[in-house]
């Protein structure tokens, strides 16, 4: 019975993280009613660094959340790391939105990371798909797209370049699942998003210095008038930092060491169920039947991803 609680606990870890992201996209929207792009991704990855410097510090001898130091043949893949995620993921996320005429294509594209990460942990971790991997990866990945494109009529392509900087985003996404994977063991998991998103906070605040900075006034007179009040901005704001950019980014990190990247970024495709579901609870937005079938293609396929033989050479 312990060995099988135990055995729950990746599982458990990797839809709580992907329940925190698929609400992330609403509060990102609330954010962004009051604030800028980057200053929103400045604010909240300066109280997510913080936050995890107070608890790391207070927790120093826990296997979870102890602040360690890097050891200096380490720092290579925490740079790359938080060069890959969050940095140049949410850069080239921001720019598919922009280019591509329809949020509809742009969110198909984004969410194929489960498609294309066999391929990803083949050549880099030779880590050994299975014919369930793959299977479960392309039935949970038919339901997203139901779930995405059912009731939707936005598909205008738009700038072209837009499906480039796509799989770029997606690229980067998967290449930090492998680095994460490549992490040695002894690191705990808040010290390996720390530094992480320390970097990438680094070169996030010089972005917004050519950015956002020379406008600082102009966004103070912005906040002053804004049609929704600063506080619901900055509560969305908390959100993402607390529970998106520490809870979740922990327990993704978790979980890859534990299941690899194959079988955790299949779990990617139930993000767009739990915004739907979101979007129903919250605002009241319809949710038809197509994308009911949708989750139910995403939950079943997720399922036969995770059963059957799995082996991997570096576990």
């Amino acid at each position: 019975m312990k060995k099988y609680v135990f055995s729950a606990v990746p599982y458990v870890a990797v839809i709580t993280a992907m329940l925190i992201w698929g609400f992330s996209g609403i509060a990102i929207h609330q954010a962004l009613l009051v604030l800028r792009p980057m200053t929103l991704i400045v604010f909240r990855f300066t109280i997510a660094v913080l936050l995890m410097a107070i608890i790391g510090c207070a927790f120093k001898s826990s296997n979870l959340m102890g602040l360690q130091k890097i050891q200096k043949k380490d720092i290579p893949l925490f740079l790359l790391g938080g060069l890959f995620q969050p940095f140049l993921y949410y850069i080239l996320e921001t720019y598919t939105y922009k280019a591509l005429a329809s949020p509809t294509i742009a969110e198909t594209l984004l969410s194929t990371n489960p498609v294309l990460t066999p391929l990803f942990a083949i050549l880099l971790l030779r880590e050994k798909v299975t014919k369930n991997n793959i299977i479960g990866i392309l039935v949970s990945t038919v339901g997203m797209l139901m779930l995405v494109l059912i009731g939707k009529d936005d598909f205008a392509l738009g700038n072209p370049w837009g499906l480039l900087t796509a799989f770029l985003a997606v690229t980067a996404a998967i290449l930090y699942s492998a680095v994460l994977k490549r992490i040695p063991a002894s690191y705990t998991p808040l010290s390996i998003v720390f530094y992480m998103q320390a970097i990438s906070l680094v070169l996030f605040i010089l972005c917004w210095c050519f950015t956002d900075m020379r406008a600082w006034e102009q966004m103070m007179t912005e906040w002053k008038t804004a049609e929704v009040p600063l506080w619901e901005s900055l509560s969305a704001v908390v959100y993402l930092a607390v529970l998106s950019s520490v809870v979740a980014f922990i327990l993704f990190c978790y979980t890859v060491r534990r299941l690899g990247i194959t079988r955790t970024n299949a779990f990617n495709n139930i993000r767009p169920a739990f915004t739907a579901i979101g979007m129903w609870l919250l605002f009241d937005e319809h949710l038809p039947v197509g994308k009911i079938i949708g989750m139910v293609l995403i939950i079943t396929g997720l399922y036969v991803c995770q059963t059957g033989a799995y082996n991997s050479k570096r576990e």
